[in-house]
């Protein structure tokens, strides 16, 4: 089993950056949904309910990122100020996260349609992942919920066979949004480890990633008028366990080691363990 993809994200509900190494540290990959926009009330916003956000691009530069939206233009935004800041919200966590400058936070206010503001997790910002899922003390940034997102070529490949056995087209792995990708022929195989090593470093499978209207959004215009695995999951990928409810695909991995992993390296599965819990239907 080898790695695929190396994926990160350096704004949350942003266009991903393809690597073909990535360096893991306690919290992941440097720099991935290390930026975040939020309401002027400081909550977080994502594609769920500003579908454009697909369509900004950001590049790490010497000096700040590179923001672009196709047809609006691009700005360079520079790291924000420590002393800058402002009290958000991701999910239930709060966070005192940078805020960029007026001027960058008015220009995506444009391209986006609504009043919003740019964040960053700078050094003084702190979260942790959910102790009861990842162990104690466990750094996160602004993703929804843990440290990495893994998942497999084999499981998209029987998601996409349901879809076409119903007539609903094909998607492709950037729906999901993963972190790594795995090239691995057997289908949701990744139920039954309790997590995988790469290079030497240990990524824990914590908890199952369930899935919403985000993965029926194209990952370059945010349009939902195209092919929508909801359906193929909701009847293959349901799950059986009140504790993660709705459709699932990939699972959340908490890296328990630092180190740099690339692209055809080998990963393999450190333990074995009952599968998931899923309900099927025809």
């Amino acid at each position: 089993m080898k790695v695929a993809e190396l994926n990160f994200y350096p704004l949350k509900s942003g266009r991903g950056i393809t690597l073909n190494e990535a360096l893991i540290t306690a919290a992941g990959i440097p720099g991935d949904r290390q930026m975040m926009v939020v309401d002027p009330s400081g909550q977080f916003i994502t594609q769920r309910e500003l579908q454009e956000l697909a369509q900004v691009e950001v590049e790490p530069r010497d000096v700040g990122f590179r923001f672009a939206v196709e047809g609006k233009g691009e700005i360079l935004v520079a790291v924000p100020p420590s002393d800058r800041r402002m009290d958000v919200v991701v999910w239930k966590s709060p966070v005192s996260a940078a805020v960029a400058d007026d001027g960058a936070n008015a220009i995506l206010s444009t391209w986006l349609g609504r009043e919003v503001k740019l964040v960053y997790f700078d050094e003084k910002a702190e979260r942790i992942a959910s102790a009861d899922w990842a162990g104690p003390d466990t750094p996160v940034t602004f993703a929804d919920g843990y440290q990495a997102l893994v998942t497999t070529t084999g499981s998209l490949a029987a998601l996409n066979a349901d879809m076409d056995k119903h007539g609903e087209g094909s998607v492709g792995m950037d729906r999901f949004r993963p972190n790594i990708v795995l090239d691995h022929d057997e289908a949701w195989a990744e139920d039954n480890w309790d997590g995988i090593e790469i290079a030497g470093i240990r990524f824990d499978f914590v908890k199952p990633c369930a899935r919403c209207i985000m993965t029926t959004q194209d990952q370059q215009s945010g349009s939902r008028e195209g092919a929508n695995p909801i359906p193929a999951m909701g009847r293959i990928r349901m799950s059986g366990d009140r504790r993660v409810p709705g459709p699932l695909f990939g699972w959340n991995a908490v890296p328990r080691g630092e180190g740099t992993i690339r692209l055809g390296e080998t990963a393999t599965v450190t333990g074995m363990r009952d599968p998931w819990a899923i309900k099927r239907r025809a």
